[in-house]
């Protein structure tokens, strides 16, 4: 059978890749997918992932679980892999809610996140628990109105990421209660 030879270069490396000259069609098998096996791919997706990232989109889903896979490559299975996972999350996303939602531009979401690691090791500062403290005023009043926070207009910035992060623990539990209730 004859073969045809292709070769790429680029100015670090050069690739030669023989194929054969006539390709050979693939015929699929039919997609017959079911309600049941549709379900069994989403609970697939989230497996492993904790259950506010589980309510959030895909992106997130996807973000967290290649840095959670990543740190636990490095770190091994545990507490400090689950750390970076959400550290590389609120890079891009921030926490509204029970669930997180993409940034409108990614950067680090507190003082904390702003710090090198080994000047967290020796002085830590609180985490603003995935509340973007680094977000405008404005922006704090748009969540906060979202999570229908009283007396808003008049909080100052740290009143305001104070105030989103208590709501946002009180909506993550009420859904965990719910969820808790249905299964």
């Amino acid at each position: 059978m004859p073969t045809r030879t292709t070769t790429r270069s680029s100015p670090t490396r050069t690739t030669t890749r023989s194929s054969p000259a006539k390709t050979a069609v693939r015929s699929s098998p039919a997609k017959t997918t079911t309600r049941s096996s549709k379900a069994e791919q989403a609970d697939q997706k989230c497996a492993g992932v904790p259950s506010t990232i589980e309510r959030s989109d895909n992106k997130a889903v996807r973000t967290w679980k290649k840095a959670h896979d990543s740190a636990v490559g490095s770190y091994g299975e545990g507490q400090r892999a689950h750390r970076a996972a959400f550290a590389a999350l609120k890079n891009t996303h921030e926490r509204i809610g029970d669930r997180w939602r993409p940034k409108p531009s990614p950067g680090p979401s507190d003082a904390r996140a702003e710090q090198s690691a080994p000047a967290n090791a020796r002085r830590p500062r609180p985490t603003a628990e995935g509340v973007n403290a680094n977000a405008p005023l404005t922006r704090l009043r748009e969540m906060a109105r979202e999570l229908e926070i009283p007396g808003r207009t008049r909080m100052t910035k740290d009143e305001l990421v104070s105030e989103i992060k208590k709501a946002n623990r009180r909506v993550t539990a009420a859904a965990r209660r719910k969820s808790g209730a249905s299964r």
